[in-house]
């Protein structure tokens, strides 16, 4: 007896919940799908939908500073997305020492040629 796997491949068009959309993109899917024509007016958009950091944990982070008091929603979305572009900015820089030494996961000493590269740059 033959067992049969499909596979599927997620396009751009269907739904990823891991991957962040833009407002538009949301509202158009939004209006593709159900037919109906766009509301104009204001939107409220979850920031927590749009960030994959939990941003209860960045808002924690930022109150052990003994200089935040308060620290509002948008402050805190700003952090987490900010932080998010970061360490993207960071693997994608380090994959390059990862592929020189033909390996396709990176490591901690790619993260730290990486440094070092930056801080000589400096």
């Amino acid at each position: 007896m033959a067992a049969t796997v499909t596979t599927s491949l997620v396009t751009a068009t269907e739904h990823d919940p891991d991957r962040c959309e833009s407002e538009e993109e949301t509202r158009g899917a939004e209006a593709e799908d159900s037919g109906q024509q766009q509301q104009t007016g204001p939107v409220t958009v979850s920031h927590s939908r749009l960030s994959k950091l939990p941003l209860s944990r960045i808002k924690a982070l930022m109150k052990t500073d003994p200089d935040v008091a308060l620290a509002s929603q948008e402050s805190v979305f700003i952090i987490a997305k900010a932080t998010e572009l970061f360490v993207e900015m960071i693997a994608k820089d380090a994959l390059v020492y990862a592929q020189q030494g033909k390996r396709k996961t990176l490591q901690r000493k790619d993260l730290g040629k990486w440094i070092k590269h930056v801080l000589n740059s400096i």
